[in-house]
Parts: C-alpha cells; sequence; structure tokens
C-alpha cells in the first residue's frame, strides 16, 4: 500500500470520528452518550482500501480516549468494536462490563 496520511477529525456534533485521507472520508465510527457517565459505540465502518491501514483500530481508540477524557465507561454494540475492546487490554480500563 502506497505511503498516505490518515487524519481523525470529531463530527461537529461530538458523536463519532472521521477517518479522512487526502480530503475524502475512508472510515467513521459513531456512537451515542448515555447518561452522565457512558458512551455507546454502535457503528464503525471502513473503506475496503484501508482496512490493512488499522484505521478501524484508531478510529476505537479515538472514541476510547473522548470516553477516558469525559470520565465515560463505553459499551459495545457494534461487532467491530466489541472484537477490538476484546483483543487490546488497552481498553479495559473505558470498558463498562469487564467481560473478555
Amino acid at each position: 500500500m502506497a505511503d498516505f496520511t490518515i487524519t481523525y477529525d470529531i463530527f461537529p456534533d461530538g458523536l463519532g470520528f472521521y477517518a479522512n485521507c487526502d480530503g475524502r472520508h475512508v472510515g467513521e465510527i459513531t456512537f451515542v452518550r448515555v447518561g452522565i457517565d457512558k458512551m455507546i459505540i454502535d457503528h464503525t465502518s471502513v473503506d475496503d482500501k484501508y482496512r490493512r491501514a488499522h484505521v478501524g483500530l484508531n478510529l476505537v481508540r479515538h472514541a476510547a480516549d473522548l470516553a477516558r477524557a469525559q470520565h465515560r465507561k463505553v459499551i459495545t454494540m457494534c461487532p467491530f468494536a466489541r472484537a477490538m475492546f476484546c483483543r487490546y487490554p488497552e481498553f479495559d480500563d473505558v470498558r463498562f462490563l469487564h467481560t473478555r
């Protein structure tokens, strides 16, 4: 795969992140806030061309970082986000239920 730079930007409404490459959206993650202390990740998608570039994982990381900053726990309804939360212990601190 050629060299490229991917940037991650929060949605204007604060309920997700875009992954961008050369001015075009190549992925996104969406979530909803539940009460004052939880977040539900409900959707992650990545253009097939960028799947090997770990764009999906980095989107999950951005959502988890936002949850940490907002002192929220994360519920993963999105199958991809759930898989990343199960695979990587770096998300244990923001996982709502500590089951693997």
